[in-house]
Order: structure tokens, then sequence, then C-alpha cells
């Protein structure tokens, strides 16, 4: 493989030669996350985007569904065509699939046997236990088999098994946000695993572009309310991830909010830790795990998470407080929950998959 080129913005991503580049495609690619998939991989100086698919565009170029990309010389001749998997296995090395639960599963299978490599963002194979799988979607696995095959996709935690996948499950945006909060303390066996409350606030794009009622901008504006209680999807993934980590099993409290935005997450998380230890001591556990990590942002003692300042970036922003009137640890985060909760993190799946400077097409 040549050397990886340096990465950069949309200036680069037309200069490099087309034998150095990974063909790429986007399996539902008109949906938010797809279509976040397709910005960043048309600006991606490593990566040719050969197809996109939607069956309900399908036979439109890119630009007249997306507008803002019709500058692109590129985008007039891509067109959405219908997802035919034999076809783009044969097209392209890797393929992203950007489809709602349920549906992904249906094309993964036939992609691997045609030797493409898949990179997956819907929640179809983040869970490695079918039982669990079936208590939370409610229907069995449409191919279990492939479950325990399947990589966790969080670049921070599995960078070394994700290199080799075939097949990488990308995390939930809200998972995205807890657990890269929650493992550094797990790992080192100083937190309360009893005592773990979660509260998230998403904008509305982390519901995926549908028509329905309760996502209609009048619906949304000026007001805020908890859902998905007591039992919300993405917790299947984060307390068999965080099972996984401590050894035994982990059951939260997370309670996830809709709040009139976007794009973005914040969460907060309040722990009990297992010993009286400083601050200090807790913000080495953190840096310790995240020091060489590009894009895990640790704030300090005087700043708090803001969306505005991740927003359409893969960063994650993380400040800890240690509360002594309570002896409880504050955990929070900020997150772009289109970008580092979904298509940014494919992106670095992706980087990490093919041999690519990490941070390649998202600086």
């Amino acid at each position: 493989m040549k050397k990886a080129a340096k990465a950069g913005g949309c200036a680069q991503s037309f200069e490099v030669e087309s034998d150095s580049l990974t063909k790429v495609a986007v399996i539902g690619a008109s949906g938010y996350v797809g279509e976040e998939l397709v910005r960043l991989l048309l600006r991606h100086p490593r990566a040719e985007l050969v197809a996109v698919t939607s069956r309900q565009f399908a036979g439109k170029t890119l630009a007249e569904i997306f507008p803002r990309f019709s500058q692109l010389q590129k985008t007039s001749r891509l067109r959405f065509s219908q997802p035919e998997p034999a076809q783009l296995a044969h097209r392209a090395k890797i393929i992203f699939l950007a489809l709602p639960h349920g549906r992904a599963a249906e094309f993964a299978k036939p992609l691997l046997q045609g030797g493409a490599r898949v990179i997956d963002l819907s929640a179809d194979f983040r869970i490695e236990d079918a039982k669990i799988y079936k208590e939370f979607y409610g229907h069995d696995h449409p191919v279990p088999e492939l479950l325990g095959k399947a990589v966790y996709g969080l670049p921070e935690i599995y960078r070394k098994k994700i290199a080799d996948a075939k097949l990488v499950a990308c995390p939930g945006c809200y998972p995205t946000s807890i657990l890269l909060l929650l493992l550094p303390l797990i790992r080192e066996q100083v937190v309360n695993l009893a005592s773990i409350l979660v509260t998230s606030l998403s904008g509305v794009t982390g519901a995926g572009r549908k028509v329905d009622a309760d996502y209609l901008f009048a619906e949304c504006n000026e007001s805020m309310r908890p859902y998905g209680i007591p039992k919300h999807r993405h917790l299947s993934e984060i307390e068999e991830q965080l099972s996984i980590f401590a050894g035994e099993k982990v059951t939260i409290q997370f309670t996830p909010h809709l709040v009139p935005l976007n794009r973005g997450i914040i969460t907060t998380i309040y722990v009990d830790l297992t010993e009286r230890i400083d601050a200090d001591s807790i913000d080495s556990i953190y840096k310790k795990a995240y020091r060489d990590e590009p894009f895990v942002r640790l704030l300090g003692d005087t700043l708090f998470p803001d969306t505005k300042n991740v927003a359409g970036t893969n960063f994650i922003d993380i400040a800890l407080r240690l509360d002594p009137r309570t002896s409880r640890l504050i955990l929070m985060s900020a997150i772009d929950n289109l970008v580092k909760g979904a298509s940014g993190q494919a992106i670095q799946c992706f980087n990490v998959m093919r041999g690519y400077p990490e941070t390649t097409g998202l600086l």
C-alpha cells in the first residue's frame, strides 16, 4: 500500500491518483446519516465514492437530491441506484450500511460473501447475544451467525480488532457519549457499578429522517421531553459493553431526552467511587486512557462540554467534576450525533481498516 496522504480538506480530495484510492459505497445514502457519510467521503483524500443507493431516489443524481454537493463535478455523474449487493460488492472494497435496524442485516451477509468489507451504522450487529437483541428489538436476529464475527466500532477501545475486521458495527450515538466516559473508570475498577445514573439530551436528527408527528417542527420546537423509559434500545449495547469490561453483569439507569436542537448530544453521568481518590487522580486516569486519542478532548477543570463546540466534528469533549458534598463523580460529554455518533466514527473505522492516518478526512 502506498504511503497514506496527510489528512486534509476538499482541495486534496481529487488530487490523489486513482490507484491509491479505496473504492467505497453507501447503502441508504438518503437519510441524515447517509448524507453525512456522503459529505465526508466526498472530501476524503483516500476514498472514491463509486455508488450510493436509495430506493426512493433511484435514477436521480446526487446533486439533484443534495444540492449542497452540486459544486463538486463528480456528483453530477453519481446517481442513486437500487441496492444490489452482488454488484456493489464487485464495485467497492468497503461498503457502508446507513440503514435502519432490521434492514441492514439482510445486506451484510451477501456483501461479505461477495468479498466486500462492511461498516454497519445500524444496530443490527452491535450486540453479541442474539437473546439480548430479541429482547430489545422485538424480533429474532436474521443472521445470528454473524453476531460473533462483528467488531464493535469504537476505535478508542477496539482499534486493533477493527483493523482486521470484515464486519464493523459502529456504536450508537448515545452509547458513544456514555461508554467513552465510563470505560476508563471501569478499567481501573474504581467505580461502584450499581451506582451508575445516566441522563442524555439529543437533537432531533437522532431519530433519523422520517415522517413522524413526534418529530415535526411544531412538536419539537420550544419543547423538551424524556422518552424511551425505562428501557431504551441503546441500553442493550451499553450494558453489554460495560459488562464485558467489568467482567460481570452491569445494569444502569438511563434516561434519554429529546431537545429542540438539530444535532448534538449532551450526556451527564453520576457515579459513586469504590475508594476515596482525589480529582487529580481521576484526571490522571483519563489522561492515561486518552492522551494519544486524536478525537477525545479533555476539557480540564474550567470548561464544560457544549454541543456548539463539537457540531460538524468527530470530537468528543469530556469534563469531570468530583462533588465534595456528595462524594459522587460527575462525568459529562458532548458529541455530534451524526458525526462522532455515526458517520464520522464510521470514517474513523474506515481509516483504521485501511491503515490510513486516523484523522484522514476528519480534520
